[in-house]
């Protein structure tokens, strides 16, 4: 399957998000993108560093400063070595790292938080399990 495939079927078609791009690791290299989802270089090098950033007893910056994607400042929920949360208002964003890639993901205010995170999270898994 096509790192495009990746995005538009198993992640935007789910329903369970609306926008997705799949990076490089390193967040400087765009493998895939849905229509209108722009994630600047900028915004890219917030997420590396948050994934980064090993935290001060166990609580990372991004997770006072807030991440950036596609224009929009998110509020982070939850900040690992794996997953990164935002949320702003009820909408969100759901990033996840696997061995090679970066999965960065939106989900619109209709869509419930939990069920966008499974979608993202079953992806990298497949991902991380077939060597990427």
């Amino acid at each position: 399957m096509s790192w495009q495939a990746y995005v538009d079927q198993s992640l935007v078609a789910t329903g369970n998000v609306d926008k997705a791009a799949i990076f490089n690791d390193a967040g400087n290299s765009v493998w895939a993108t849905s229509s209108g989802f722009t994630v600047s270089p900028a915004e890219m090098q917030e997420v590396v560093n948050a994934y980064n950033d090993k935290g001060t007893d166990g609580v990372k910056q991004v997770q006072s400063t807030g991440l950036h994607i596609a224009g929009e400042r998110f509020v982070v929920i939850k900040a690992d070595e794996r997953s990164i949360y935002g949320k702003k208002g009820r909408e969100g964003v759901v990033i996840v790292k696997t061995t090679n890639a970066i999965l960065v993901t939106h989900y619109p205010e209709s869509v419930q938080p939990g069920a966008a995170a499974n979608t993202v999270e079953q992806l990298a898994d497949y991902l991380v399990n077939v060597g990427y």
